[in-house]
């Protein structure tokens, strides 16, 4: 009964190891996302080659205007999201199959890559979706067309909340690093 315990024991522990179909396929998708934005962005560089035209007229050249700075925002937006891909992959990747040797023992790495725990992660992940939803809204406030007091209303409070958000936001991670980091000290692998 005991070698089937333990051959059942090992097959569950190596189980594990599907995390790196979502590991590749998250890697995958961020390099996808990240290639996307670039060419957005040489793109946007082309097209804002015609600014300096002096035959540009004052309303083409506010339509350029306001149309660059809605693509660099949607650029932000792609490079944002790829991000939480590639922290998404790297932090399944640490949590589960293995801890990134570079990424420890560096003193030059980023430690923003380095994850400890599923609340690490969800953190991480949490403030990175926090800025695309802000990039967002702040994308939509620019084609936003104020008709009426409620919608500067509206507005106003969009931005109140985001400020709202942003406040708890920090203020969980300042508490969380006056208290000395997360309530779990050990790392995940018990040691």
């Amino acid at each position: 009964m005991n070698f089937i315990e333990k051959l059942f024991e090992g097959t569950l522990w190596n189980s594990r190891f599907v995390i790196i179909a979502a590991v590749a396929g998250s890697l995958l998708a961020g390099f996808a996302i990240f290639f996307m934005a670039t060419v957005d962005v040489v793109y946007l560089l082309q097209h804002i080659v015609h600014y300096a035209d002096a035959d540009l007229t004052g309303e083409a050249r506010k339509a350029l205007h306001d149309s660059t700075i809605s693509h660099i925002v949607e650029v932000v937006d792609g490079y944002l999201l790829a991000t939480v891909m590639l922290i998404f992959s790297l932090g399944l990747y640490e949590l589960f199959i293995s801890d990134i040797d570079q990424a420890h023992g560096s003193k030059a790495s980023s430690k923003i890559l380095v994850i400890n725990s599923l609340d690490d992660l969800k953190s991480r992940l949490a403030k990175v979706i926090l800025m695309i939803m802000i990039v967002t809204l702040f994308e939509q406030a620019l084609n936003m067309k104020l008709t009426s007091p409620v919608d500067l209303l509206s507005l106003g409070g969009s931005i109140a909340l985001i400020a709202v958000a942003l406040y708890f936001s920090h203020a969980a991670e300042h508490r969380a690093s006056n208290d000395g980091g997360d309530s779990d000290t050990s790392d995940k692998h018990g040691h």
